[in-house]
């Protein structure tokens, strides 16, 4: 088993409480006897699993040599100017109110 999927090796000392529907709890129970795991398991392990999805995605990044070498450089790059921008916005809109940017 793999670590995400392990929920003997921790002790459990934490109680989640869930309502369901009468139809979310028949699949649930009926997807749980299919992997042959109690309802328990298998809703503590389905849930941690796209726990896991939801935070690896905004953690780990995969990219090529090359992409890293653009993301860097343009994280490196001098910020471009918003001089326009500013001048933009501190013109009457052309319904005659005034626009503040805080440079």
């Amino acid at each position: 088993m793999t670590q995400s999927t392990d929920h003997t090796a921790a002790k459990k000392t934490h109680r989640i409480n869930l309502r369901t529907s009468d139809r979310q709890e028949a699949v649930l129970r009926q997807a749980a006897e299919e992997s042959h795991s109690s309802l328990s398991e298998f809703i503590l392990g389905s849930a941690v699993e796209q726990a896991e999805r939801v935070l690896a995605d905004r953690r780990w990044f995969v990219a090529t040599e090359d992409e890293y070498n653009e993301f860097v450089r343009l994280l490196e790059a001098p910020l471009p100017s918003t001089e326009k921008l500013v001048r933009l916005f501190t013109h009457d809109t052309p319904v005659g109110k005034s626009f503040e940017l805080n440079p």
